[in-house]
């Protein structure tokens, strides 16, 4: 029996339009469920809905505004105080996902953040383009059996302890690891605030009640999958440039693993890329340039801003991007079958004549025949290519073929 599930993946260092890609494909899915496959809040998906209406989804799956369920994989790290604000955003716009959690999702502490920012403040000039949100950090403590925390320990009777402990004994040593011998004076006044952790246990208690536990292994119950992937394939922790990478795995690794446990036995992959190439933080840009030639790049998204700077931008190389997707598409997949496809998004920020670097070369594309080029270049047949920021921007080509 085949069991098929969806998926969206970024190809390159993120903000390739993933979360357009999820809004179409749930708007084309009766019953779905967007399952979150790594990363947490620090994702910054934006989708517009047709009436208009605009948000960055960080907890949240893109297919909400399509009547779409979103589902926190194992994989995915909670953040129950920003996933509150998130909701009531969402609230606001007549717009009430259901919600739910693998029991052993990873959940963030106030302290993973107060550690996240003051290493990032640490490095200066040479920060590593964080969101200053605890992702990380969250990662590393879990790492620690008597300091890990995860979405079935918020039940815990000892809540209030654990939480101490990870205040008392984990932050101090972690910090010393770090090489921080001293906070800056308003993370050191949150950590030393008696109130950090009660009001913390609220935002669990409040989080609880909007999303059920339900483990990956029964996901199919919930509706037909489409995996939503974050950041992209070259922030990869065990492939991208490392020390400038994410603390997941950004492609297909997760969602092997979850539909090994769910009993899927297809994946339907979109790798997506948008028609030139941007990255936040430090770390390689090949053929980095302070402007595009022929790009009129509209980004309201991802302005400028303090823990990431300004968004970094270059033409898009095609070799690059072959490597990336192959590398993915070359993963053990157990018995699962992957067909793959490729979206091209933002060519309406593109002019006649706009520039990739295909072998080395400046290439100048026509933008109504460069997604086919980028495609054939690649070997992955088109699915999609976006024309605007919504749904109906997006022009549908030929189901992807078997990779």
């Amino acid at each position: 029996m085949t069991i098929e599930a969806q998926a969206v993946i970024g190809a390159l260092y993120g903000d390739e339009g993933k979360g357009l890609m999820v809004d179409r494909l749930a708007a084309a899915t009766s019953g779905a469920v967007v399952v979150r496959s790594n990363g947490g809040a620090q994702a910054g998906h934006t989708v517009v809905g047709e009436a208009g209406a605009r948000h960055v989804f960080h907890h949240l799956g893109s297919g909400s505004f399509a009547g779409a369920a979103t589902h926190f994989s194992r994989f995915f790290v909670a953040h129950p105080m920003l996933l509150l604000d998130e909701l009531a955003a969402l609230d606001a716009l007549g717009v009430k996902p259901e919600t739910s959690s693998d029991p052993r999702a990873p959940v963030t502490t106030p302290f993973d953040v107060i550690i996240n920012q003051a290493l990032e403040l640490a490095r200066g000039g040479a920060r590593h383009g964080s969101c200053g949100l605890g992702f990380g950090e969250t990662i590393e403590r879990n790492l620690r059996p008597e300091f890990a925390l995860s979405t079935k320990d918020l039940f815990r009777p000892d809540l209030q302890d654990r939480l101490v402990s990870i205040r008392d004994a984990w932050v101090p040593v972690r910090l010393a690891a770090l090489g921080i011998t001293a906070l800056p004076a308003e993370l050191a006044a949150a950590l030393a605030d008696e109130t950090t952790i009660a009001r913390f246990q609220a935002d669990c208690a409040a989080y609880l009640d909007r999303v059920t536990l339900w483990p990956d292994r029964r996901l199919c119950e919930r509706g037909a999958v489409i995996f939503e992937a974050a950041q992209g394939l070259l922030l990869d922790q065990d492939s991208g440039g490392f020390p400038h990478v994410t603390r997941s795995k950004t492609g297909l690794a997760n969602m092997l693993a979850i539909s090994a446990e769910a009993g899927i036995t297809e994946i339907n992959a979109t790798y997506a890329t948008r028609c030139y190439t941007t990255r936040h933080g430090t770390g390689l840009l090949k053929g980095e340039v302070p402007v595009l030639p022929g790009i009129k790049v509209a980004d309201p998204t991802n302005a400028p801003n303090e823990w990431q700077g300004t968004l970094r931008l270059a033409p898009l190389d095609l070799g690059v991007l072959c490597e990336a997707i192959a590398r993915d598409l070359a993963l053990e997949r157990g018995g699962i079958a992957v067909k793959a496809g490729l979206a091209v998004t933002c060519l309406d920020q593109a002019d006649d004549g706009f520039v990739v670097a295909d072998r080395e070369e400046a290439m100048q594309l026509d933008p109504t025949k460069a997604a086919a080029h980028i495609s054939d270049r690649v070997g992955l047949p088109l699915c999609a290519e976006s024309w605007g920021p919504r749904r109906g921007d997006v022009r549908l080509c030929m189901d992807a073929a078997a990779a």
